[in-house]
């Protein structure tokens, strides 16, 4: 991330779907016979999002969201996908407890919540920093300064390894920046360097 640092540390990530169903009407003869889906959703919205705590690593996105079928009629339909990011596993317990507590504003309408774990946080080790000392040998070696990233909220299969106890390191691939954007980007001049480090690695790492 952030030009080609290595990763050492990585939040949990998990993924929430909440849909809510209201009750069908017609927005212009009988409005008030509605329960708008999609107006209860906007509470729910903010009351998610709320749950983002940067100081303690916690992030709460609402990714997507669809809802109502035409619009002379009061949505009974509505759904969003929710992306979060843990810095630990108690963090992770907190928040889907935080989640699946979530109560309907209007109490006309209900929610269903799946709440989904899909990735432990990759916390750093000793084992992890032993590693990379390594490859920073390697790095200049091959002509390049290789720095640790901070904590960073990606996800990868990383998070998995780590898990299990092995030493990992990630991040290591091509230098760019931008990830997931329209503007994600490599650095094409320093290809040459990271394929004689990754070289150097794969020779030598025992």
């Amino acid at each position: 991330p952030n030009g080609g640092k290595c990763v050492t540390a990585r939040k949990g990530t998990g993924m929430t779907k909440l849909t809510v169903t209201g009750r069908p009407s017609h927005a212009g003869m009988a409005h008030e016979k509605g329960r708008s889906a999609i107006r209860e959703m906007a509470h729910q919205i903010l009351a998610l999002e709320a749950m983002t705590d940067y100081s303690r690593g916690i992030t709460v996105s609402v990714g997507t969201i669809s809802g109502g079928t035409v619009t002379n009629t009061v949505p009974s339909h509505c759904e969003v996908m929710v992306d979060f990011r843990i810095p630990d596993e108690a963090a992770g317990i907190e928040i889907k407890a935080k989640m699946l507590a979530l109560k309907p504003v209007d109490p006309d309408t209900s929610l269903a919540i799946e709440v989904e774990l899909n990735r432990p946080a990759m916390v750093k080790t000793a084992e992890a920093q032993a590693l990379l000392d390594q490859l920073i040998g390697y790095a200049d070696a091959a002509g390049f300064t290789l720095i640790d990233a901070p904590v960073t909220g990606g996800g990868s299969d990383a998070n998995f390894t780590a898990a299990l106890g092995i030493p990992s390191v990630d991040g290591l691939g091509a230098e760019g920046d931008g990830a997931h954007t329209l503007r994600e980007y490599i650095f094409v001049p320093a290809l040459p360097r990271r394929l004689q480090f990754w070289r150097k690695t794969l020779s030598t790492l025992v």
